[in-house]
């Protein structure tokens, strides 16, 4: 059996399934993230290219581009945050709150370097990402 949760952009116009289980859940903490969510930190559930889908609304979703690493969509009728395509890592971040069903349960900071709020969880906390997603794999203090 497979776990489907169901998520929204804030006015509900886009509907998004995730199916399976998230490959990674967590907090961003680089200044794209912080400056895009508008908050000190970034929560994110990364999901495998295939177990992200549209349901509803594929046509109010625009797309912001920074860099090629990272696709960053949206409704056009709310302005709501939906999830970010990183087609380098075939992986695609929804974010925590866009899917208020899934029980988030994060394991690691990434770019913990560029944090401008101290978290003390007792997760580890990467100055940028763990080794096997390109990172330096460098852990820092809480």
């Amino acid at each position: 059996m497979t776990d489907t949760h169901t998520g929204t952009c804030f006015c509900g116009a886009v509907e998004v399934e995730v199916s399976g289980a998230p490959e990674a859940m967590g907090y961003c903490h680089c200044e794209s993230c912080r400056s895009w969510s508008a908050g000190p930190v970034n929560a994110f559930t990364l999901w495998k290219h295939g177990t992200v889908k549209v349901t509803k609304g594929g046509e109010f979703i625009g797309h912001f581009k920074k860099t090629e690493r990272s696709d960053r969509q949206f409704c056009t009728k709310c302005g709501g945050h939906i999830m970010t395509d990183h087609p380098h890592w075939e992986l695609t971040d929804v974010y925590a709150a866009t899917i208020p069903t899934l029980a988030f349960a994060p394991a690691v900071h990434v770019n913990y370097a560029e944090t401008v709020l101290r978290v003390k969880d007792g997760l580890p906390k990467f100055k940028d990402a763990p080794a096997a997603f390109g990172g330096s794999g460098e852990e820092l203090p809480e």
